[in-house]
């Protein structure tokens, strides 16, 4: 059976129909490329601007001319009631919905068409294909997070087991539930694994330290696919000894989808069949190839909330061996993840802290920004830019939600502040610690 597109299809997302339309486009020639990209750029431009008012009033110019005058969209744009930002003809319980995770500081909910959704998830399964792996049929390890709410961890394992997902919690990865871990290796014909950088990471460090190749243990075991965060080159070339499969970069966000993925030749290869990807420099201009910039994305088919050149939040460099239709992402800056390590022993990647953050992304726009830092074994620091201090309703459901994702008897010091401190890149770290 296949249960990638059942799942999808019980939900109203249209794969058959997307997964059709994406054959279409991979079948456009080089030389015509350019002009299905400029087609479809100036479709979603004018879409928004006839049905999406918040886009309009984001315009502030009178019709679409040129692509260069469409004005570049902050994270800061979108950090208000998602009802204001829908385009005519769509609502809540008619898009798909999500929120980012904040690993830029700057969280905010969004929404989807389902068409859109669908031609997303079809591209994910294109370059899983690329490497043996359909979302069909091939069991995934899931090095992810779970909501520990009665109501999102009933959703997330019915979503995992209708998916074909088994999932790792990343939550504690002491020694004890390593060892766990390898016991599901050993039991289940595991395809690949999915997951955070880090964590992932973690387990492998665990093997290379008792000796261990997990595909001795599970033969079955094909890939790696690592996302979320940065994987540097030394830890990269450790997991693959570790877990005895290549181990391959996926980047993307939850809000535009596929951004790129790595081939066989180590080649980041950019989506170019549903988004559109520019480097610009602080000004907006376009950088040329080989020039570092800011990561801009547009959706090319997302009706239902504009995503028209979006400044994700990243820097990076595309390769002047690219062309149009098949752009190559020679570097990707920022996207790490500190570890945070607590009294009892405990280490809990940095990206738990998304798990913390979605208590406070409320959907009112009012918290902009806000970064986690470990002072010390037991004690944290949140700093956020706000209208207001946080009520005492807001910090007791963020010191709940640390005790139930990080742990207990930790010490938390909020401040809220003007603004908040930024890299050389502009960029905000969500989580650091200075142990």
């Amino acid at each position: 059976m296949d249960w990638f597109k059942l799942s999808l299809q019980l939900n109203n997302f249209p794969i058959n129909r997307a997964q059709k339309l994406l054959e279409e486009i991979r079948e456009i020639p080089e030389e015509k490329y350019q002009e299905y990209i400029v087609q479809r750029r100036t479709d979603i431009v004018n879409y928004h601007l006839k049905n999406n008012p918040f886009y309009r009033q984001f315009f502030q110019q009178e019709g679409f001319k040129n692509w260069e005058d469409v004005p570049v969209m902050q994270k800061s744009d979108l950090q208000q009631p998602l009802q204001k930002r829908l385009s005519n003809g769509f609502s809540k319980r008619k898009a798909y919905l999500g929120k980012t995770s904040g690993s830029s500081g700057q969280p905010f909910i969004f929404a989807k068409d389902r068409f859109s959704h669908a031609l997303s998830w079809a591209g994910f399964n294109n370059r899983y294909n690329w490497y043996g792996i359909d979302l069909n049929t091939s069991l995934q390890a899931r090095f992810y997070g779970i909501p520990l709410d009665l109501y999102g961890n009933i959703q997330e394992k019915l979503k995992d087991r209708i998916s074909l997902r088994r999932r790792f919690n990343i939550f504690d990865l002491s020694e004890d539930k390593m060892k766990g871990f390898l016991k599901r290796f050993r039991k289940k014909d595991f395809d690949y694994i999915n997951g955070y950088t880090s964590a992932i990471l973690l387990f492998a460090k665990y093997l290379q330290e008792h000796d261990i190749r997990l595909k001795d243990l599970c033969p079955s075991l094909k890939l790696c696919i690592v996302t979320s965060e940065r994987l540097f080159e030394e830890d990269k070339k450790l997991m693959e000894e570790s877990l005895g499969v290549p181990v391959i970069n996926e980047y993307g966000a939850s809000e535009v989808g596929l951004i790129a993925f790595e081939n066989r030749n180590s080649e980041w290869i950019v989506n170019s069949e549903d988004l559109f990807i520019e480097i610009l420099d602080k000004n907006g201009k376009t950088v040329p190839k080989g020039t570092e910039g800011r990561v801009v994305i547009t959706s090319l088919y997302n009706k239902a909330h504009p995503m028209i050149r979006y400044d994700i939040g990243d820097s990076g460099v595309l390769s002047e061996n690219g062309s149009l239709k098949q752009p190559i992402l020679k570097k990707l800056i920022g996207r790490t993840s500190d570890i945070a390590k607590l009294p009892d022993g405990k280490v809990v990647p940095g990206l738990t802290f998304y798990y913390v953050t979605k208590t406070i992304i409320e959907d009112n726009g009012e918290i902009k920004e806000f970064v986690i830092t470990q002072t010390a074994t037991d004690a944290f620091k949140i700093e956020y830019v706000s209208k207001e201090d946080f009520s005492e309703l807001q910090i007791k459901k963020i010191l709940h939600a640390i005790e139930t994702y990080v742990g207990k008897n930790l010490k938390v010091n909020f401040k809220r502040s003007e603004v908040l401190r930024r890299s050389k890149s502009g960029k905000l770290k969500q989580f650091t610690s200075h142990l």
